[in-house]
């Protein structure tokens, strides 16, 4: 899990060739609480695949002028090539709900199953 905060974020999401999911939090929010032991698996689960980094940044303590953040927690994907168009996550917020979602938008992910994409 890589801890963003503003002075790394530039060089840590988008100046890289890694696909990168950020969950941007409040530490005082009761949501983002729920979903940190949830973020945390994700983290370790796919810790070993190359080219897809998961990351968290503390939104309230941190500000990235392009970052539009409504409601905490907000989760969006930097894929690789096309990091000024991040995609805002929607699905399921636990860990098989994000590898089934990173599953279709994370070529790194894709590339780590070779092909098994049935299974999580």
């Amino acid at each position: 899990m890589k801890v963003l905060v503003g002075k790394n974020f530039q060089s840590l999401v988008i100046d890289n060739d890694n696909d990168v999911f950020v969950e941007f939090y409040a530490p005082w929010c009761g949501h983002c609480k729920k979903l940190a032991p949830e973020w945390d698996k994700l983290a370790a689960d796919l810790k070993d695949v190359s080219g897809l980094v998961i990351a968290k940044m503390d939104a309230t303590a941190n500000e990235v002028e392009s970052v539009d953040i409504r409601g905490y927690p907000t989760l969006k994907f930097y894929p690789r090539g096309q990091k000024s168009n991040p995609i805002d996550y929607d699905g399921n917020r636990d860990a098989d709900g994000f590898k089934s979602w990173l599953k279709e938008k994370s070529e790194a992910y894709k590339a780590s199953l070779g092909g098994k994409t049935d299974e999580l």
